[in-house]
Order: structure tokens, then C-alpha cells, then sequence
């Protein structure tokens, strides 16, 4: 599993156990991708202090930074990070003063990254192949494979040229496979993609109540963002405006996290520990109605953690003695067209006339984004709050248990082929000397 091999991995460099992380997360992933994570990092092994967005993590890193470099005035500064990674978008606008740093606003779409920029030039070389040579690779997956890791390293060089070659021998039924790009017709393939990321900067603004002008600084993180002509485009969008290229953008995220780590658990002398973190709901949290709207309880943005009730819902029956609550995330107004995230029942509401028996429905949002709904009729101790029932992905304890005793036994199983493999190695140097 990636967090245990990344625990192991930072295991060995530190020379000490790691029981402590935060774990970051791209800003519009959902309730059930939320707990899913945190659960693979209870399997892993880890206590999981936070889940935070990706592009909160990389504004802690940027504010770090600017404090390292001596330009630490944070004064009403408002920064958008512009967060683009291989299968992932996202754009947070943050205000930062001293050591805290609240979120304004957070837009992204789960499936639009750089991949699908390698996709458009796996799709133009299939098809140059096909008229070349008169064969369609698209079904060899072997042939995809080599081709996809020719047309990432090209894409990455177009950062820096203008013009980069593709060369792959054998690339199919012995036929070698040869051509060139240029940066101009990479930006062409792609410029829907690259105006559908700059969309969701104008949503974020939109969705912050800011102008570009409130804007002080734009922050790059992810390795698609040092594509040229996203940065060109950034650039035009806001002119004036430096774009800040002084963190790496393949290690901002997890530099921020990392912050977050020791400033929660004050294992770094001079991290402070008094570091405020606002986040917000990155998707509208509400309750199916009888007219099958959506009833938003936590509209998006709302900085968390929160807790909100919402009052007065009622029966829709003479003498309806239960209420199914379905609860769902998104933005559309009709409930079935949103994430269903669960159900439950509130039972026991005493006979009654339709419309008489209120009802006050709550969410409570933690610090890690995660989502726990309750249901009380007003007037009695009759409550109930949610079990998750639909959650794709997501895990019962039984399962977690068997996972952390099967992952246990394989990192022993591990570190006694480590052993042989070392002690292999050390007999057959001295052997050899």
C-alpha cells in the first residue's frame, strides 16, 4: 500500500518510528473519498491528526516560505493556489495574516489533470501510427503503455522547448514508431482542457465574492503546472501579477503538511503551535425533501468545522410514525442528481396529523472534513443519528481490524527478506574481496 510503503520510506531516512500524520487530500473530494483515506491510514498504521486540501497544504508551505525568505508580512493577503496534478484540479483562494490561514473558497473537478493532456497525445500518435503503417494500436495495451510513458517525458520537455521528438523501437509488431511535436500543437490539442482549468479559477473568485484585483499572489503546485501555456494563460488572466515559482510545486503539498504535523504536535522546536487552520465544505451538504429537491443544510464553503441545524421539518402522511433521512453532497437543486452519501430512520413520532411533528435535523462537519448527521424530534428524546450504507469504498471496522493485523504480518514478513537480502549481500562482498 502507498502509505505504508511512504511510512517505511520515511521510517528509515528519520531512523524512528512514525505514528503521527496529516494526511492532504485534493479540495473536492467527497465525504466517503475522505474516510476512505483516512481509513487507509489507520491501515497503514498511522494516527491520522487531519485530512486537509491539497491546495490548503501548499498555502501553509507558501507562507512558511515567504516567512523563511524574510518577506513575511501577511497583512490581508490573499492567495489563490492553483493546484494541477496528474489526475486532479483544484484552486483554493486563502487569506493569510501572521500564522493564520483561512479559506475563502475552493473549486476543483476530480478529473481533469495532466493525464488527460498525455491522453490527447496518446490519441494524435495512435492515430499518425495508423495512418503511417496501417494498424490500429489502440487495443494493445503493452503498446499504450510505452507510448503513454513517450508522450509524458515529451510533454514534460515541452516545458523547456519548443519541440521535442517521440522515438519508441518496437513500439508494435516490430515496427518502430518515430515523430515530433511541437509546444504549439500540444497547446492546441489541449486549449479546452487548459480554458477549463482557468474556469475554475473564475468560479473560485466568484464563489470568494473577490475580483482578480484582491489577489495578491497566485502560488503553482503540481508538476502540470509547469506547462507553459497554463502559465501564460494564469499570466493574461491576471495581469500583473507574479506568478510564485519559489516552492517546488511537486513538493509544496507535502511540505505544508508536514507543517501542519509538527505544529499540531509541537515535535519541531520553533514551529509555532498556535496556527490557525480554517478550511472549508468543498460540495453543499443537504437532505432529500418530499418535492425530491435538495434541502442544503452546509452550503459549499462553509469554513469548517461547523455545526448547523436546521429546523422544522415534518411528515408528509396523517400519522406517519417514522422519517427516512437521505442525505446527499453536491450542488444540483433536484436530490437524486447529487452524491447519496447515506440513509437512516428516526422512529417512535406519536400519531399525528401530517405537518404537526417537527423534526430538527443536524450535520457537524470535523476538522478533517468528515460528515456525521442527526435526527431529533423536537419535544421528546427520540433521536437517531446516520449510518453510512452507501459508501462506496468505504470500510467497516471489521474490515479495518483484519487489514491492520494482515499489514502487520506482512512488514514482519518484509523485514525478514530485508534481513536474508542484507545478509546475502554481506556474505557475497565478502566473497568478492
Amino acid at each position: 500500500m502507498i502509505l505504508q510503503k511512504m511510512k517505511t520510506t520515511a521510517e528509515d531516512f528519520l531512523g524512528k518510528q512514525v505514528k503521527n500524520a496529516v494526511i492532504t487530500v485534493p479540495a473536492y473530494f467527497n465525504d466517503a473519498q475522505r474516510r476512505a483515506t483516512k481509513d487507509a491510514g489507520v491501515i497503514a498504521g498511522l494516527n491520522v491528526l487531519r485530512i486537509i486540501n491539497e491546495p490548503t497544504a501548499a498555502a501553509i508551505a507558501y507562507g512558511i516560505d515567504k516567512k523563511g525568505s524574510g518577506s513575511g508580512d501577511f497583512a490581508s493577503k490573499n492567495v489563490l493556489v492553483f493546484d494541477l496534478g496528474g489526475g486532479t484540479s483544484d484552486v483554493s483562494i486563502v487569506a493569510m495574516e501572521k500564522d493564520a490561514f483561512e479559506v475563502k473558497a475552493v473549486n476543483g473537478d476530480t478529473h481533469l489533470g495532466g493525464g488527460d493532456f498525455n491522453n490527447r497525445m496518446v490519441s494524435h500518435f495512435v492515430a499518425e501510427f495508423e495512418r503511417k503503417h496501417k494498424k490500429d494500436i489502440s487495443s494493445n495495451p503493452m503498446a499504450l503503455g510505452r507510448l503513454r510513458a513517450a508522450c509524458e517525458k515529451a510533454k514534460r520537455n515541452l516545458s523547456s522547448v519548443t519541440d521535442t521528438s517521440v522515438d519508441i523501437d518496437c513500439l508494435y509488431e516490430g515496427i518502430d514508431f518515430s515523430s515530433t511535436i511541437t509546444r504549439a500543437r500540444f497547446d492546441q490539442m489541449n486549449l479546452d482542457l487548459f480554458n477549463a482549468c482557468l474556469d475554475l479559477v473564475e468560479k473560485c473568485l466568484k464563489d470568494a465574492k473577490m475580483g482578480k484585483v484582491d489577489i495578491h499572489d497566485i502560488v503553482l503546485v503540481g508538476g502540470s503546472t509547469r506547462i507553459s501555456k497554463v502559465q501564460y494563460l494564469l499570466q493574461d488572466l491576471f495581469p500583473g501579477k507574479k506568478l510564485c515559482k519559489s516552492i517546488n510545486p511537486d513538493e509544496a503539498v507535502a511540505c505544508g503538511a508536514a507543517f501542519h504535523a509538527a505544529s499540531l504536535t509541537g515535535a519541531c522546536m520553533g514551529v509555532n503551535k498556535d496556527v490557525v487552520l480554517v478550511d472549508v465544505a468543498p460540495l453543499s451538504l443537504g437532505v432529500a425533501v418530499f418535492s425530491g429537491a435538495l434541502s442544503v443544510v452546509i452550503p459549499r464553503n462553509t469554513p469548517i468545522p461547523t455545526k448547523i441545524t436546521k429546523r422544522n421539518y415534518t411528515t408528509v402522511l396523517d400519522n406517519q410514525t417514522s422519517i427516512c433521512e437521505e442525505v446527499y453532497e453536491g450542488e444540483m437543486p433536484t436530490a437524486i442528481d447529487n452524491h447519496f452519501l447515506g440513509s437512516f430512520n428516526l422512529y417512535g413520532i406519536p400519531p399525528s396529523p401530517k405537518g404537526v411533528p417537527k423534526v430538527d435535523v443536524t450535520f457537524e462537519i470535523d476538522d478533517n472534513g468528515i460528515l456525521t448527521v442527526s435526527a431529533e424530534l423536537v419535544g421528546s428524546d427520540k433521536r437517531n443519528q446516520i449510518t453510512i450504507t452507501n459508501h462506496r469504498g468505504r470500510l467497516s471496522k471489521d474490515e479495518i481490524d483484519r487489514m491492520l493485523k494482515e499489514a502487520k504480518e506482512y512488514k514482519a514478513q518484509d523485514a525478514e527478506r530485508k534481513k536474508a537480502s542484507q545478509a546475502r549481500n554481506a556474505l557475497e562482498n565478502y566473497i568478492h574481496q
